[in-house]
């Protein structure tokens, strides 16, 4: 058994397990943080960032002014954003045209899934619940609207030379594999990938190869997220990726069937491990109120699904009390409308108290009554209706966290140089300070409420102790605290048996070995069988078949008898007869007792014995013949030097006390 790993971000895996002949790859994530070393993308011509200098070294040796540009001290590459994709491109390590299937724990997990469907030979499935599918289309249709709608003529490479890399400041001297970053998909390489997924409901059980069987779990963490058990009649692998035991508007996690693994491969906990989600919560209205009734508007970069949904019911609860009842609050995103609607159908895939009222009939979701009475009002773009109907004060929600493409580029050009206005970061994946700065200086207030819902590190050492697998494998970083807090060792996981810990290009063998296969019996021969009982409700018989073993099952059937040969009327000659099967050899069982062995010695004229116990049974030492005898648990030796009929006749008292089968 043994586990590759793609990916170095431990919230964005990326793994390969190799499981009784199957290739199973667990999530697909894109590290989309690589797009902070570029300047952001307008969607309207930017007088600032067309300013900017390009970068040129002190000495003047590198000049890189047309892909390079400074920002405040900070220098940012002037092209179409890239990602860092997963390790797929070193065939050496791994050739992904031999993954069987590819098994998807939530949306966030899949964006990375075109680039391998599409560039590797890849011919296998994809499994996904439905909303992680629905969801995860929204996230990629958003992402290449971002990009195809801003296009950028030039494409800078050249920094990428790692003689020119060498020279330039940080980070962007720092990044490792450059050249393996690419540009988003596009559309039709969106549609292709996703048609290769199929559908799994939580608990569904599907066979691979007959080999394997695996089954989604509800993970917790967002509509349709999802834990996987990978399992064979005698081998149990869990998955553990991006799950949260708090109450949001998903299905509880499933803590019951991650029981009686053999292997646990954890993944995905929280990113904010010292931030309370409920905390960031309550200091997300209370900043959004101040701001508000100072006369300021309030830019909330997020995500098009998840967090969002969990935001809007706050605030539907808060805006009365808050006297923020005329304040408009627009949410913008080319898949807006989309994810308002989808939150509202996936009704079995939601909490016991939002499934409640889908049949009252009430909406799951409050967002539904602010769109009603207008206090929430959505739109694809800043261009067309919203530009019309746009006032302010109000509050933006729109994406991308990063801001470096999509609509928050326009609005922090727009309302960056006014200290009244407020940026809240409720997304954990960005350093928002790194996602700040091509807009220094900055007037407007910046708040950080990280709200990740996903298990920290008390929770997860709870979880694993009720759940005891026999191992445990997670990233390198959840084995030792934060580099920025190393005296926290609570924020990190300590267990006995120690975790395997992985790296990005990391190959781990599992401790766990396969020491049982299943195989069936065919009833015929079944029938045939003559057990021996060996003790109290153990029988035993031997057996001669034919082992058929077709798609990983495997099959005893009888040995078929051979053809009779006709002799040749021609001429006479020697026919070679067919081999016959060969019996099977008698097997012993039971054990030799001393005393009673003793005395049929002494019975036989061996008087002179001599017994020697030891850690595995006992020595007799016969003297006058000069000859040992070890009777031990599993098996019984007899040691005389070139008297074979001495020998015999031992072995013939031997076999008096074992049962043949």
């Amino acid at each position: 058994m043994k586990l590759y790993c793609l990916s170095g971000h431990p919230t964005l895996p990326c793994n390969v397990l190799k499981f009784k002949s199957t290739t199973i790859m667990l999530d697909c994530g894109l590290d989309t943080t690589s797009v902070l070393n570029f300047l952001p993308l307008p969607l309207v011509h930017s007088p600032r960032l067309s300013k900017l200098p390009g970068w040129v070294s002190k000495d003047g040796s590198a000049n890189l002014q047309k892909e390079l540009k400074e920002c405040a001290g900070r220098v940012f590459v002037d092209s179409q954003p890239e990602f860092c994709l997963p390790e797929y491109i070193h065939r050496e390590l791994l050739d992904l045209s031999t993954i069987d299937v590819i098994l998807i724990s939530n949306y966030h997990c899949m964006m990375a899934l075109p680039y391998i469907t599409e560039h590797t030979g890849f011919t296998g499935t994809v499994y996904a619940t439905e909303p992680t599918l629905t969801i995860g289309r929204l996230f990629m249709e958003e992402l290449v609207n971002f990009m195809e709608r801003v296009p950028k003529a030039q494409s800078a490479t050249c920094w990428k030379n790692k003689e020119m890399q060498r020279m330039l400041p940080g980070p962007l001297k720092d990044v490792v594999d450059v050249w393996a970053w690419k540009r988003s998909y596009s559309i039709q390489e969106v549609n292709s990938a996703l048609s290769k997924v199929q559908l799994v409901g939580y608990s569904q059980k599907v066979e691979l190869f007959g080999a394997v069987q695996v089954s989604p779990l509800s993970s917790g963490y967002s509509l349709g997220s999802s834990n996987w058990i990978i399992q064979s009649h005698h081998e149990k692998v869990s998955y553990v990726s991006g799950s949260s035991l708090l109450t949001t508007h998903p299905q509880p996690m499933d803590q019951s069937s991650l029981k009686n693994s053999d292997v646990l491969i954890l993944t995905g906990l929280t990113q904010m491990p010292t931030a309370n989600p409920d905390g960031m919560l309550g200091e997300f209205c209370s900043n959004l109120a101040m701001t508000i009734r100072a006369g300021g508007n309030v830019l909330v970069p997020c995500y098009s699904s998840g967090v969002i949904y969990d935001l809007l019911e706050c605030l539907y609860q808060f805006i009365d009390s808050a006297n923020l009842g005329t304040t408009p609050f627009y949410f913008i995103s080319p898949v807006a409308n989309s994810s308002l609607e989808f939150s509202q159908i996936f009704a079995e895939w939601l909490c016991h108290n939002k499934q409640s009222k889908v049949y009252l009939p009430e909406p799951p979701f409050p967002h539904a009554e602010l769109i009603q009475t207008n206090k929430l009002k959505h739109y694809p773009s800043i261009h067309g209706d919203f530009s019309s109907e746009f006032r302010q004060p109000c509050v933006v929600f729109t994406g991308h966290p990063s801001l470096r493409f999509g609509d928050v580029v326009h609005f922090m050009e727009l309302w960056g140089k006014s200290s009244i206005n407020t940026i809240i970061f409720t997304e954990p994946d960005f350093s928002y300070l790194d996602a700040l700065a091509p807009y220094q200086p900055l007037a407007m207030k910046c708040v950080y409420c990280p709200i990740d819902t996903r298990l920290n590190f008390h929770q997860v050492s709870k979880l694993l102790k009720e759940v005891q697998p026999l191992h445990v494998v997670c990233p390198e970083q959840y084995t030792q605290p934060p580099l920025t807090q190393s005296h926290r060792s609570d924020l990190m996981l300590e267990l006995q048996p120690p975790p395997m810990p992985y790296r990005r290009c990391s190959v781990l063998n599992l401790p766990h070995r396969r020491r049982y296969e299943r195989v069936y019996i065919l009833p015929e021969l079944a029938n045939s069988l003559v057990p021996s009982e060996i003790k109290p409700g153990v029988s035993l018989a031997t057996v001669s078949a034919v082992l058929h073993s077709k798609d990983n099952k495997h099959t005893l059937q009888l040995v078929p008898k051979p053809p009779p040969v006709a002799p040749s009327k021609k001429r006479k000659r020697v026919l070679e007869e067919p081999p016959a099967v060969l019996a099977p050899k008698t097997l012993l069982s039971g054990a030799v007792p001393l005393e009673a062995f003793l005395a049929t010695l002494q019975n036989h004229g061996f008087t002179e014995v001599k017994v020697e116990e030891t850690a595995d049974g006992h020595i007799l030492h016969l003297q006058a013949e000069d000859t040992l005898i070890q009777l031990e648990e599993d098996g019984t030796h007899i040691v005389c030097d070139n008297n074979e009929p001495l020998r015999t006749t031992l072995r013939d008292l031997v076999l008096r006390f074992l049962q043949k089968l």
